[in-house]
């Protein structure tokens, strides 16, 4: 219990740095007012662009090294999925962010499966001890259901498997597998943001935004994943 306070601790400390050094790097440069206007943002999007088609492959190492640390200090994912649509295109944006992910979710699970696996048992056996026979049944293929379902916070569904000690293999590939639906949706979303954003001048209005092919399409594709997920869930989490 001592040392995973300890670990806590430290997150928590690393945590506070990083927000900080953004923070003052974001003041320093911009005030408040500047940051919430819609001409801000477009004049960054205008300029990461640049950024991309002068060196697009140092922007993505470099947005699945920072995703990773983030994914590991278990930070939430979706920011991370609308960003690499919104940087990248929907294809480019939806690999890289599932690789970003899947390594990330690896790492934390290396890590839980090290320190945490019996505090974990403890705490979650009870509620998913009928999926425990089916990962030892058919693991690769029980973790990539597991994964395009989700329905737990990203968080906790990294450490979820360390209680049925699945490889690091399958965790990783099943990862990489069943995170694309999702990913790819969520990245057609992002992506669509911001092509409006490029189109127009001035912010669209949200019936601008709503009625766009580029945004609702996402919208209306998540919300079919979203019932058949519950469908599907329905048979998987049925003892």
């Amino acid at each position: 219990m001592q040392r995973m306070k300890n670990i806590k601790i430290s997150i928590g400390i690393l945590y506070l740095i990083l927000i900080s050094l953004f923070l003052y790097f974001l003041f320093s440069n911009f005030n408040f007012r500047e940051i919430t206007t819609y001409n801000f943002i477009r004049s960054k999007s205008e300029y990461f662009e640049k950024i991309q088609e002068a060196n697009l492959a140092l922007v993505c190492i470099s947005f699945i090294i920072l995703g990773i640390i983030w994914i590991f200090l278990q930070g939430f994912a979706s920011p991370v999925v609308i960003a690499s649509g919104f940087l990248f295109d929907t294809y480019i944006g939806t690999f890289v962010v599932v690789i970003t992910l899947s390594v990330g979710s690896t790492l934390i699970y290396i890590l839980a499966n090290f320190f945490f696996k019996e505090l974990i048992k403890e705490k979650f056996l009870n509620k998913f001890n009928n999926l425990e026979k089916r990962f030892k049944k058919k693991e690769l293929t029980y973790m990539i259901i597991y994964r395009i379902l989700g329905g737990i916070p990203f968080q906790i569904q990294n450490l979820i498997p360390c209680m049925f000690s699945v490889s690091v293999k399958n965790f990783f590939f099943g990862s990489i597998i069943g995170m694309i639906p999702q990913a790819f949706i969520v990245t057609s979303l992002g992506a669509g943001l911001e092509n409006q954003i490029k189109k127009n001048l001035e912010m669209p209005s949200l019936v601008e935004l709503i009625t766009s092919f580029e945004i609702y399409m996402p919208i209306l594709a998540f919300l079919f994943l979203l019932i058949l997920v519950f469908i599907i869930k329905k048979l998987f989490y049925k003892n």
